[in-house]
């Protein structure tokens, strides 16, 4: 079992500190995160540090596609170490619906 981070991801970074095998990725210029689903021990201590509660076991139903998308971005960016800042508008993406269709980007900053 592994972790995943779904599209209510806020960018808050409260997860990468605590992360004892630095199994979360991301770009500068992301607005999402993954979970290296390789890497995670699976012990858990990310998710209560996720104030969107987007981190979640990837036991749930439902999460095939987030454990897909952890597996393949987490392969390709970077791991994160330390806690970077929130974007300043991070707080306006909580919660809104369909988030990851609308403004994911596989190549942020590309645009």
């Amino acid at each position: 079992m592994a972790f995943v981070i779904t599209q209510n991801c806020c960018t808050d970074a409260s997860c990468v500190p605590v992360c004892p095998v630095d199994c979360i990725h991301s770009t500068d210029e992301s607005e999402q995160y993954f979970i290296n689903p390789a890497e995670c021990i699976d012990c858990g201590v990310c998710e209560p540090e996720c104030p969107a509660e987007a981190i979640l076991p990837d036991t749930e139903p439902g999460l095939e596609k987030w454990l897909e998308l952890n597996a393949t971005f987490s392969a390709q960016w970077p791991n994160l170490t330390v806690k970077k800042p929130s974007p300043a508008d991070a707080d306006e993406y909580k919660g809104v619906p369909d988030k990851f269709d609308k403004f994911f980007s596989p190549e942020p900053g590309g645009n």
